[in-house]
Protein backbone atom coordinates (compact mmCIF):
# COMPACT_ATOMS: atom_id res chain seq x y z
CA UNK A 1 0.00 0.00 0.00
CA UNK A 2 2.72 2.54 0.96
CA UNK A 3 4.43 1.78 -2.73
CA UNK A 4 1.05 2.70 -4.44
CA UNK A 5 0.33 5.71 -2.64
CA UNK A 6 4.04 6.99 -2.64
CA UNK A 7 3.42 6.95 -6.30
CA UNK A 8 3.64 10.13 -7.40
CA UNK A 9 0.85 9.89 -10.29
CA UNK A 10 -1.80 7.97 -7.70
CA UNK A 11 -1.25 11.18 -5.37
CA UNK A 12 -2.07 13.50 -7.53
CA UNK A 13 -4.51 11.75 -8.88
CA UNK A 14 -5.88 10.99 -5.33
CA UNK A 15 -5.39 14.55 -4.76
CA UNK A 16 -7.57 15.73 -7.94
CA UNK A 17 -10.59 13.43 -6.99
CA UNK A 18 -10.46 15.25 -3.41
CA UNK A 19 -12.67 18.29 -4.94
CA UNK A 20 -15.45 15.53 -5.97
CA UNK A 21 -16.03 12.90 -8.82
CA UNK A 22 -13.79 14.05 -12.31
CA UNK A 23 -13.95 12.25 -16.06
CA UNK A 24 -10.97 10.96 -17.53
CA UNK A 25 -10.07 14.11 -19.25
CA UNK A 26 -10.47 16.35 -16.24
CA UNK A 27 -8.20 14.27 -14.62
CA UNK A 28 -5.64 14.24 -17.73
CA UNK A 29 -6.25 18.09 -17.70
CA UNK A 30 -5.61 18.48 -13.97
CA UNK A 31 -2.52 16.50 -14.07
CA UNK A 32 -0.44 17.51 -16.41
CA UNK A 33 2.30 15.32 -18.21
CA UNK A 34 0.46 12.06 -17.16
CA UNK A 35 -0.13 9.76 -20.37
CA UNK A 36 -3.20 8.19 -21.20
CA UNK A 37 -1.86 5.09 -20.35
CA UNK A 38 0.26 5.67 -16.93
CA UNK A 39 -3.56 7.70 -16.01
CA UNK A 40 -5.14 4.20 -16.91
CA UNK A 41 -2.90 2.34 -15.05
CA UNK A 42 -2.90 4.74 -12.58
CA UNK A 43 -6.63 4.62 -11.50
CA UNK A 44 -7.28 0.66 -12.20
CA UNK A 45 -4.74 0.06 -9.71
CA UNK A 46 -6.28 2.73 -7.05
CA UNK A 47 -9.24 0.90 -7.86
CA UNK A 48 -7.83 -2.33 -7.10
CA UNK A 49 -6.82 -1.55 -3.71
CA UNK A 50 -10.35 0.34 -2.99
CA UNK A 51 -9.50 4.08 -2.74
CA UNK A 52 -11.15 5.01 -6.17
CA UNK A 53 -14.91 4.26 -7.32
CA UNK A 54 -15.15 4.05 -10.99
CA UNK A 55 -18.97 4.53 -12.11
CA UNK A 56 -20.07 3.85 -15.77
CA UNK A 57 -23.04 5.97 -16.70
CA UNK A 58 -25.41 3.69 -19.43
CA UNK A 59 -25.48 6.90 -22.06
CA UNK A 60 -24.22 7.05 -25.81
CA UNK A 61 -21.78 8.13 -25.95
CA UNK A 62 -21.07 6.46 -22.72
CA UNK A 63 -19.62 8.36 -19.49
CA UNK A 64 -17.06 7.07 -16.89
CA UNK A 65 -16.61 9.17 -13.41
CA UNK A 66 -14.05 8.45 -10.58
CA UNK A 67 -14.32 9.37 -7.56
CA UNK A 68 -12.53 8.61 -3.88
CA UNK A 69 -13.92 5.83 -1.81
CA UNK A 70 -14.19 6.72 1.81
CA UNK A 71 -10.70 4.56 1.81
CA UNK A 72 -9.46 7.00 -0.51
CA UNK A 73 -10.72 9.78 1.70
CA UNK A 74 -8.79 8.83 4.17
CA UNK A 75 -6.14 8.42 2.30
CA UNK A 76 -5.96 12.11 1.31
CA UNK A 77 -5.73 13.05 4.72
CA UNK A 78 -1.52 12.18 5.26
CA UNK A 79 -1.24 12.87 1.83
CA UNK A 80 -2.14 16.58 2.35
CA UNK A 81 -0.04 17.03 4.80
CA UNK A 82 3.12 15.56 2.65
CA UNK A 83 2.03 18.13 0.49
CA UNK A 84 1.85 20.79 2.21
CA UNK A 85 4.86 20.13 4.10
CA UNK A 86 6.97 19.72 0.49
CA UNK A 87 5.33 23.25 -0.78
CA UNK A 88 6.88 24.84 2.87
CA UNK A 89 10.02 23.00 2.27
CA UNK A 90 10.71 23.60 -1.42
CA UNK A 91 13.32 26.25 -0.89
CA UNK A 92 15.63 24.26 1.44
CA UNK A 93 15.63 20.81 -1.47
CA UNK A 94 19.10 21.05 -3.43
CA UNK A 95 18.53 21.97 -6.94
CA UNK A 96 18.36 18.97 -9.20
CA UNK A 97 20.85 18.36 -11.96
Amino acid sequence: MLDLLANKWSALALGALEDGPRRFGALRSRLQGVSPKVLTQTLRRLEDHGLVHREIYAEIPPRVEYSLTPLGTDACRPLAHLRTWVEENIDRFPASS
